[in-house]
């Protein structure tokens, strides 16, 4: 009896143990928790306030710190956004994307995903250096912004995903007209039809079309095919007779002619300043 009496003490000796055991664990795990929100906190609002004195890099650093020292709080996306837009602030735009599809992988249920596509298209939109060399950035700038159209059509970002669209489609009719008018420099008709008729075609709503009718005009006008020159003259007549290229056009039949090309610059604004105000509500303190 004595031993199955011991025994039965063990037992329970062992039983308090381990539910002293468990209880413990789990009031250290409590403490661990509020120790890592609270370096988390430090770590954002020293974040923040790197990037309202202008030190992106630094900034960019410590919101990644305070993502990665507490991933499971609700701030931890907020702060991975921020490290990104940070980036994108300072014209760190392979850095800002990279933290934005590391976002987009991580956190694919987040509220504030439309808002981090927008920022990836103008991270590529942005970062158009000479769209007649390299269409990478412009191209897949178009096709993020396509995508907020689709899939956020009744937001903000998708009416400026809209206006974006069209400047884009305006650069690539721009490309267009590059390569006519240096196929029609080079004596290569046909090719610099193809082109011109591109433009005519695939890009109607641009800056480019009524250029593109004049070269149609002055090309054939050119090869002797005078009847296709004055069908366009006509077509950019009853549309545009009032503007500079009708008149070049009008000159092409003249033994005077002499036309001076015309060149349309155009100048891309940065507003950097207007995507944070989109979403400053996320990018508050802690503490307000």
């Amino acid at each position: 009896v004595s031993m199955k009496l011991f025994k039965n003490f063990l037992v329970i000796i062992l039983i308090t143990f381990l539910l002293y055991s468990c209880s413990k664990k789990e009031r250290v795990t409590i403490l661990q928790e509020k120790d890592l929100n609270e370096q988390m906190i430090e770590l954002y609002e020293e974040a923040y306030k790197e990037f309202l004195d202008g030190d992106a890099l630094y900034s960019a650093k410590k919101f990644n710190e305070a993502e990665l020292i507490f991933p499971q709080s609700e701030w931890a996306p907020i702060s991975a956004l921020m490290s990104a837009y940070v980036y994108y602030s300072d014209d760190y735009y392979s850095d800002s994307i990279y933290e934005l599809e590391r976002y987009l992988k991580i956190y694919p249920k987040h509220k504030d995903r439309d808002y981090a596509h927008f920022l990836l298209a103008m991270c590529y939109y942005e970062n158009i250096i000479d769209e007649k060399r390299d269409l990478g950035p412009l191209l897949k700038s178009k096709k993020e912004f396509e995508f907020i159209i689709k899939e956020y059509p009744n937001t903000d970002f998708a009416a400026d995903a809209k206006f974006k669209i069209d400047l884009i489609t305006d650069r690539l009719a721009g490309k267009e007209m590059y390569i006519g008018r240096h196929y029609l420099k080079s004596q290569k008709w046909i090719p610099a039809i193809n082109r011109f008729k591109n433009v005519l075609e695939n890009y109607q709503t641009t800056v480019y079309v009524e250029e593109a009718i004049h070269r149609l005009v002055e090309t054939y006008y050119i090869i002797g095919l005078e009847s296709e020159s004055k069908k366009y003259a006509n077509l950019l007549g009853y549309n545009y007779q009032s503007s500079d290229w009708y008149k070049a056009s009008y000159k092409v039949f003249n033994k005077d002619y002499n036309f001076s090309e015309k060149k349309f610059s155009k100048t891309k604004k940065k507003d950097k300043r207007s995507l944070f105000k989109k979403f400053v509500g996320k990018f508050k303190t802690l503490f307000e």
